[in-house]
């Protein structure tokens, strides 16, 4: 078969998207490449189409069991046969697969990367015919990347212990300039083919709220999209429990997932979540890198994370079908305290000589102040996190909470012009907080002792509320009129930029928000608002789209798979507009390819049916 038969045959698509074809081209033609793809671009695709196409096996190298388990269980759904190699396998599994694998039966073999290096498996790949390596989540290599993997770093060593070099391809959903250049290097890449198709996600709704009642915000959230399935991030693991404890007791069907479960518990936890059975996780960052759940249509922030590709990275798994999707970050200024003591104690960099330790807490630090500063700013927040990985938009999106805020524009000179002399005169020796404190007149213990209520700036702000002077100083730090150092104790200090200010040579505007009008029943109507309807649904299309879902989910228990690898979301979506009523208008559907009508097909075309016969009479 070629590239378009087996697309269409074993993945039910009909024509590539992006760079994929690009990609699939070089390493056909035995270049190597580098893919940066975002999340839901279909990187898998890349690798998975040669695979069937070389003279040989291709071995895909995953951080994860999970992912590994994901990905294997969907080709097999798909009439594909695949393996993986890692520890959940009995030493019987693994020698029993590691035969199979000798016979030629897997194309397709996934291989955790600390595996590659040990006799057996060495052996196996010297003597068998490697065509390519494959490199899932490549930014693992790099140390600049927020997860690093030093396991990654003995792929170039396997790669030379090969009596032939296969073609060797990378794939990654979020790299600076850096990290790039580190996966080039690291993974010892020959004149490949890098394609970056750009890190827009447009189907995904960005927003930040700094709520009074974090739980009582993402509770309300939840109670609005009863029925979805969505992820909830906190900061520590004691959140976790707290989060998932509350919303277990106020009747939602939640699990969780942390480091400091065992092994069994976040196991079962994370199948619960991804067979639909708790639709509803609460995870630290430990959870989530790889997971494909298709139709995960939420998720919230309880807390900032520490950098942007983090949050980029556990946003990203929502909406991975390309139906809309929500990704909501609930900020209070604790969260940047709580992140620098994460910083300052990373047990990561023990193994670190001093000096590259303490470039990579500067860096972390710095990365914190970009992520800070996302939570604060009235521009587009998706032009924002683009801005950061390096690419440029118009600075509007119309789909996050900033572009579809309206604002004013506001003169803060005065209130600007008290903050800076607060911060010149105590000598630049104090937080944030303190200066904040200072100026609207806070009497207490640590200002006295401090004795910044004899600062001549103390009070002057008394009338502002809190919320307003946080907004004008992080406008400040924002546009360079103030900053802070980094440190365990971060200390405001005066710029270049601080004395024009000063001196009344410069004016100081920014962007407000609007007070919206409050009005009686408001509160009311906001928690009757409905769900949004997947992208292209109609109004009437709902009891069909449900119709199918529950069919999905029937056969999902029956074959002992998550429902989303039978047919994701957007093949549902697409079988309620197409409305087939036979095998060739059902393989017109997206996401519908012969093997998996000859499995499924029959049914769904029968439940079309039935729901189209329901809706008429109803």
């Amino acid at each position: 078969m070629n590239k378009y038969e087996i697309l269409k045959t074993y993945f039910g698509y009909d024509s590539f998207r992006g760079a994929q074809e690009i990609l699939i081209d070089s390493i056909l033609s035995g270049k190597d490449v580098l893919g940066i793809m975002p999340t839901g671009a279909g990187k898998s695709l890349c690798y998975q189409i040669p695979a069937l196409m070389l003279d040989g096996i291709t071995l895909v190298i995953s951080p994860l069991i999970s992912l590994m388990k994901d990905q294997v269980g969907s080709l097999n759904q798909a009439g594909i046969h695949a393996a993986y190699l890692n520890s959940s396998l009995t030493p019987g599994q693994y020698r029993k697969a590691l035969a199979f694998a000798r016979q030629g039966r897997y194309p397709i073999i996934y291989v955790a990367p600390e595996r590659l290096l040990t006799p057996e498996f060495l052996d196996f790949a010297r003597n068998a015919r490697i065509s390519m390596v494959a490199v899932d989540e490549a930014h693992c290599v790099s140390q600049w990347g927020q997860d690093f993997r030093p396991g990654y770093l003995r792929i170039a060593d396997f790669i030379r212990e090969l009596p032939a070099r296969p073609v060797v391809s990378a794939f990654t959903a979020t790299a600076t300039r850096e990290v790039r250049d580190d996966i080039l290097e690291l993974l010892d890449l020959r004149d490949p083919a890098v394609t970056s198709t750009g890190f827009d996600r447009g189907n995904l709704y960005f927003a930040v709220e700094t709520p009074r009642d974090r739980y009582g915000a993402v509770k309300g959230y939840i109670e609005e999209h009863s029925g979805e399935s969505g992820i909830v991030y906190c900061l520590t693991r004691k959140q976790v429990d707290e989060v998932c404890g509350h919303l277990i007791r106020d009747g939602f069907p939640a699990t969780r997932y942390h480091a400091g479960l065992s092994d069994e518990e976040r196991r079962k936890n994370q199948e619960d979540f991804i067979y639909d059975r708790a639709p509803l996780m609460v995870a630290t960052n430990a959870f989530g890198m790889g997971i494909d759940k298709s139709n995960v249509r939420f998720v919230l922030h309880y807390g900032m994370p520490k950098n942007i590709e983090s949050y980029y990275q556990e946003a990203g798994r929502a909406g991975r079908d390309g139906e809309p999707a929500e990704c909501i970050l609930y900020y209070s200024g604790q969260d940047v305290i709580t992140n620098r003591l994460f910083i300052e104690n990373n047990r990561d960099n023990l193994e670190l000589d001093p000096e590259t330790a303490e470039l990579v807490r500067e860096r972390d630090l710095d990365r914190l102040k970009k992520m800070t500063f996302y939570c604060c700013t009235n521009e587009c927040l998706r032009d924002y996190i683009l801005r950061y990985f390096g690419e440029y938009g118009s600075n509007y999106c119309g789909n996050c909470a900033n572009c579809r805020k309206e604002f004013e524009t506001a003169e803060v000179t005065e209130a600007a012009r008290i903050m800076i002399g607060c911060v010149k005169a105590c000598g630049q020796r104090y937080g944030i907080n303190v200066i904040l404190d200072t100026v609207r007149g806070a009497e207490t213990e640590k200002l006295r002792q401090y004795r910044m209520t004899e600062n001549p700036c103390f009070g002057s702000l008394s009338r502002v509320p809190a919320y307003r002077l946080r907004q004008i100083m992080n406008h400040l730090l924002l546009n360079g009129y103030l900053e802070t150092t980094d440190g365990s104790y971060s200390v405001v200090k005066l710029t270049e930029r601080s004395e024009g200010v000063l001196c009344g040579a410069e004016t100081v505007t920014m962007k407000m928000a609007k007070e919206p009008e409050r009005r009686p029943g408001k509160a009311q109507e906001a928690k009757k608002k409905k769900p949004v309807l997947a992208s292209g649904l109609r109004e009437g299309d709902e009891p069909m789209f449900e119709k199918l879902r529950s069919l999905r989910a029937s056969i999902a228990r029956e074959e002992k798979v998550p429902p989303y690898i039978v047919f994701s979301d957007k093949t549902l979506v697409h079988m309620c507009i197409v409305r087939p009523s036979d095998k060739e208008e059902m393989l017109t559907v997206t996401g519908v390819g012969e093997f998996k009508y000859q499995k499924y097909g029959e049914r769904f075309l029968e439940c079309v049916r039935e729901a189209g016969k329901w809706n008429s009479t109803s």
